[in-house]
């Protein structure tokens, strides 16, 4: 039974090479069995030449940024205005709240974002995304401000940036 199982599990690796060694994947002969090739008991290793081209890489914590967008344009009923932000903010995680009136909104909510620079190009797609899902006015936006969360809560500690009154849900100003 030992023979077996030695033989079936030698017979298929007779032409296969180390891809670790010099020689490994055609490169040149393959290395001979028997005693290692360098002082000391130790093969020659190839040089990795893939993964020494490129740096290792961190993977990156994305942060929480709290954003505040504003858009405006011409007048649109309050009724369906209120149930298109309500849809947006179904639609959107994080929504923190939006205060409307006729003609210009206001939404603020937390994105989840690697930098500023992610979570500013995130914002400024949100109401061109959600336009027709949520059957949002045709307004543009005209303001943006992007912080990060110990920014927003030192401003909120130091009686700065108060949250809005209403916290949660849509509210007309």
């Amino acid at each position: 039974m030992e023979r077996r199982r030695e033989a079936a599990l030698t017979a298929g690796t007779a032409g296969r090479r180390l891809t670790s060694i010099d020689g490994g994947r055609g490169d040149g002969p393959a290395e001979p069995a028997g005693p290692p090739q360098r002082p000391g008991g130790v093969r020659r290793l190839r040089p990795e030449r893939d993964r020494a081209a490129q740096p290792p890489t961190v993977p990156e914590q994305a942060r929480l940024w709290h954003v505040v967008l504003s858009v405006s344009g011409q007048v649109t009923p309050l009724p369906s205005l209120r149930a298109s932000l309500e849809q947006l903010a179904h639609d959107h995680s994080f929504f923190l709240t939006a205060r409307y009136a006729a003609d210009h909104a206001e939404i603020r909510y937390w994105e989840q974002a690697r930098d500023l620079h992610d979570a500013a190009a995130i914002a400024l797609r949100l109401w061109g995304e959600h336009k027709v899902t949520a059957n949002l006015p045709p307004w543009e936006i005209v303001g943006l401000e992007v912080v990060d969360r110990a920014t927003y809560h030192k401003r909120v500690a130091e009686g700065f940036g108060d949250p809005p009154p209403h916290l949660g849900g849509v509210h007309p100003y």
